[in-house]
């Protein structure tokens, strides 16, 4: 630097001067200062593009959580429509399925091409499925009015709208956590961060169904308020969610995901895990990353390395991020553990997903024929479950943050590097001790249910409605956070997708078994008969009591199940991983 000083004519010399002097002090320092300034600008946008992103997140949860309202209309299906509780739990158990099944190509194409695509599907097919479904829902009531009461022709078309619905759903929620787990993986309140738009899912359904319960309700004859209007509220649905989804197809963002990609890189090869991979070594070097150049084994990946180095730079950081992602894709399904925790949140999660589609129905068995005595409403314990579930998730999302360890980085962890440095603190409580305890208290409301305790005393209904709502809520909150902490967030939507399509099954299974026992129970006394044979009502512990002793020994099972996963032979601890 002094010889540069001193000589301001040798080709080093820089080309920005300060014009009262030949010498490069002020021309360094106006440099510096402008570096600094660019890089200041530089870090306040790419914070105000995170900030809008993770408000966008939070609405568009929000909108995907108006589907946890099913249980407010459900039984509408069974009263005037004349459903059959099969055809109604069909018509759930379609819109669950539709949900978890096409998660995983839908968290791949998120991961490649970001948020905003998925965010503009939603837009399509979740206008489509509830316009769709407030046509069929409107003709089948003129109808039942005119004296008609066979509708179940219109009952696929119901259930082609809810798939819709399902699909469209799981676009928009997964755009959105995607979106929070990779701006916002590398801080250490990342678990809180993740958790927000979780619990914003939850939280929707208090707030939709207060909207649809107090404000898009029908009149009774003598004029007083009645259930909720579902012509109506469908299309209330409608026109807000696709309004919320083109919003997020604007603001939903992943910032500095090339960054993210590049450090991924950096620490897996270190770490052992893309060991002897010449494609990105070789188009590293060429970026000055200081590997060492080596020639490629196969004959394909010299065609993808020739076309990944020798283009733009933009080229070169798509191939790296198809490879990376590509190869966690693989070590991820390759993953033994993975398999237990997923066996074990289908065996957790399942009965949560049949409680709360059919809350409403499950309210209807506990009061005796002709009661109207202090009958409690579903819109009540919809509220109850969503509130509940909001408080569960970010107090667990605020304990994973505060009490658990934090390995060092926001990339793959499989124990291959035991030695690398974790966060950890004075009082250490394992992630996996919290979901555990959050699958006991689930277990805790769905056998309170199952014992009788509330039958023909509704007013005790609120302490399964907010157990099973606090413990679903925990779960399905420190799943993702989980999957994060051991498997990076550069591949979350994939990830989380292979995960999230175990639910569908257990949601299925439980939705057709809880079914079949109301069914036969509805055919022994006492029972409500409105009419017709295909109009029973079932009255009495008879109509779910098996079923919910059932789901209790299934949550018992998939604790267990996690619990090997990480204490077991092979198990994460074992492996040293920090979780």
């Amino acid at each position: 630097m002094a010889s540069q000083q001193s000589s301001p004519d040798q080709p080093g010399a820089p080309l920005i001067r300060s014009p009262s002097t030949s010498t490069l002090g002020p021309a360094s320092s106006q440099s510096s200062i402008r570096d600094s300034s660019s890089t200041s600008s530089t870090r306040r946008t790419a914070q105000l593009l995170r900030t809008i992103s993770f408000v966008s997140a939070i609405l568009s949860s929000m909108g995907a959580g108006s589907i946890t309202v099913f249980s407010l209309y459900g039984p509408r299906f069974q009263s005037q429509l004349h459903f059959s509780q099969f055809e109604i739990n069909g018509i759930a158990s379609a819109m669950s399925i539709s949900m978890y099944i096409p998660v995983p190509l839908l968290g791949y194409i998120c991961d490649r091409v970001g948020p905003s695509p998925l965010s503009l599907l939603a837009v399509v097919l979740l206008g489509t499925g509830y316009g769709l479904a407030a046509a069929l829902y409107h003709k089948g009531e003129i109808a039942s009015s005119a004296g008609e009461r066979n509708n179940h022709g219109i009952v696929p078309y119901m259930v082609l709208a809810f798939v819709l619905i399902g699909v469209g759903t799981v676009a928009m929620y997964l755009s959105s956590i995607t979106t929070c787990a990779k701006n916002f993986g590398k801080g250490k309140h990342r678990g809180l961060m993740l958790v927000a738009p979780i619990a914003s899912f939850g939280l929707s359904g208090m707030v939709v169904s207060q909207i649809g319960s107090r404000l898009l309700y029908t009149r009774l004859p003598d004029g007083s308020k009645g259930e909720v209007n579902v012509f109506h509220f469908f299309l209330f649905l409608a026109i807000l969610l696709v309004v919320v989804g083109l919003s997020g197809a604007f603001a939903l963002r992943i910032v500095d995901e090339d960054e993210l990609i590049d450090q991924a890189v950096e620490e897996l090869e270190r770490s052992g895990f893309l060991e002897g991979s010449t494609l990105l070594s070789r188009g590293r070097s060429e970026r000055s990353y200081g590997a060492t150049d080596s020639a490629v084994e196969d004959p394909s990946d010299e065609a993808m390395l020739d076309s990944g180095i020798d283009g733009e730079d933009e080229d070169n950081s798509k191939f790296k991020k198809t490879y990376l992602l590509n190869a966690e894709t693989r070590r991820f399904l390759s993953d033994r553990t993975m398999w237990w925790f997923a066996l074990g949140f289908w065996l957790i999660i399942g009965p949560g997903e049949a409680f709360l589609n059919n809350l409403g129905t499950v309210i209807g068995t506990l009061y005796s024929p002709g009661s109207n005595d202090n009958v409690t409403s579903a819109a009540t314990h919809v509220s109850i479950v969503a509130i509940t579930s909001t408080v569960a998730r970010l107090l667990s999302g605020s304990l994973s943050d505060l009490l658990s360890p934090s390995p060092h980085s926001s990339h793959y962890q499989a124990g291959l590097d035991s030695s690398l440095p974790s966060l950890r603190r004075k009082l250490s409580v394992s992630r996996i001790a919290l979901i555990l305890a959050a699958g006991i208290i689930l277990s805790i409301g769905t056998m309170v249910l199952a014992t009788g305790f509330v039958q023909d005393h509704g007013d005790r209904f609120w302490i399964v409605s907010s157990l099973v709502g606090a413990g679903y809520g925990a779960v399905f909150s420190l799943t993702p956070i989980i999957v994060t902490m051991i498997w990076g967030v550069e591949n979350f939507g994939t990830n989380f997708g292979i995960i999230a399509v175990f639910p569908a099954i257990g949601s299925t299974m439980w939705g057709l078994t809880y079914s079949a026992v109301y069914q036969m129970g509805a055919k022994k006394p006492p029972s409500m008969t409105d009419g017709a044979d295909d109009d029973v009502f079932c009255y009495g512990e008879q109509c779910y009591s098996s079923t919910f002793w059932a789901m209790t020994f299934s949550i018992w099972i998939g604790c267990g199940m996690i619990l090997w996963t990480w204490k077991g032979r092979d198990g994460w601890t074992k492996r040293g991983v920090v979780i």
